[in-house]
């Protein structure tokens, strides 16, 4: 199979995959959603360890536009062929640090308005991220085309399952689709298309970072009371998701452009 019947298989496995989200029940959000495991409170914060923990994505998506903007001025720099290409992860490491500060107010308030901050700029993110892989590994032109296009649908599932919410029936839907098939995209255009930059392999430790994060807040409570009432579930998946990112940032600050 050559690249461009490889390009339109993935085209129509999106379309399937978004018309099944369209015509498939609609998945409510959790009636205990807010309920997290560590409800503590320490230093007049409220919830401290899932507030706290945030400063992690701060960290890391400093880390990521430090970067960026110290190779921005290097005109010998390696990592990108375009500085133009930095834009897509100009705007994921960007979308980290809000997603900080997003997180924070609704760990410290947890409910459906503080939330759509929360998942809003997990949203752009991960697109940012679908978009510099289309770039980097199917075509730089259309990588950059992708990147408001994706962002954009990446606000709107959010904000579609913000007003269902207000409308009394919640619809994860597309949020789902932009949160996991996304990621599944990126993993299925790094086997499909190999990078034209070195270090390519390391997106599949950062993919395997988040999977453990999703799947630790998934055991939030178990974690939590495994651990002796320590740490819980979606702490943990708040540093694992961050240190995903400062993979990300480790990858950039490695990588060069492969020679034909």
């Amino acid at each position: 199979m050559n690249r461009r019947q490889q390009l339109w298989m993935l085209i129509g496995l999106t379309i399937a995959v978004v018309m099944a989200a369209f015509f498939l029940p609609a998945v409510s959000q959790p009636a205990a959603y807010h309920q997290f495991a560590d409800q503590r409170s320490f230093l007049g914060i409220p919830n401290f360890g899932n507030v706290v923990s945030n400063l992690a994505f701060l960290l890391s998506g400093g880390a990521g536009l430090a970067y960026l903007l110290r190779i921005y001025q290097m005109p010998a720099q390696k990592a990108f062929f375009n500085k133009i290409e930095c834009l897509p992860y100009g705007i994921l490491f960007f979308s980290v640090i809000a997603t900080a500060l997003g997180s924070m107010v609704y760990h410290w308030i947890p409910d459906n308005v503080t939330l759509l901050w929360d998942r809003l700029p997990i949203a752009i993110a991960i697109t940012a991220l679908l978009a510099a892989t289309i770039s980097e590994r199917v075509n730089p032109v259309l990588g950059l085309w992708s990147l408001p296009i994706l962002t954009g649908l990446g606000i709107v599932s959010v904000l579609y399952w913000y007003w269902t919410e207000q409308q009394g029936a919640g619809n994860l839907n597309y949020y789902a689709v932009i949160q996991f098939y996304s990621i599944f995209l990126i993993v299925l255009l790094s086997l499909c298309y190999p990078s034209r930059y070195t270090c390519a392999q390391d997106i599949y430790q950062v993919i395997a970072l988040y999977a453990a994060a999703k799947f630790t807040e998934l055991l939030d409570m178990q974690i939590y009371r495994l651990s002796d009432d320590l740490v819980s579930g979606h702490t943990l998946k708040h540093l694992l998701a961050a240190w995903a990112v400062y993979r990300i940032v480790q990858m950039l600050q490695k990588r060069v452009l492969l020679t034909e």
